[in-house]
């Protein structure tokens, strides 16, 4: 595994399954790709895009990329824990 730092970015390299990954880790971004998003949030690409569909997780458009506010991941967790409070307290 080989780490290096670009302007407040971490990039590393990995080999997994045979296959080259670049993760980034970015945490001076606004927004994230829903990979990134995944990640931070420790779930899978696939779930992470039925979240956004479903609305559970606001999402914006730039052009024609799909992103993910970082509030948003803060509410979306946020939600979740209010909920979770809810239900224990009935």
């Amino acid at each position: 595994m080989r780490t290096t730092s670009l302007n407040a970015r971490t990039t590393t390299l990995s080999t997994n399954h045979g296959e080259d990954h670049v993760q980034r880790i970015a945490d001076d971004r606004v927004v994230l790709t829903i990979e990134e998003a995944a990640q931070r949030l420790g779930i899978g690409r696939t779930t992470m895009y039925a979240l956004v569909m479903n609305g559970d997780i606001r999402s914006v458009t730039i052009g024609r990329l799909r992103r993910i506010p970082v509030r948003c991941l803060t509410e979306y967790v946020n939600a979740l824990l209010s909920d979770d409070t809810t239900a224990t307290a009935a």
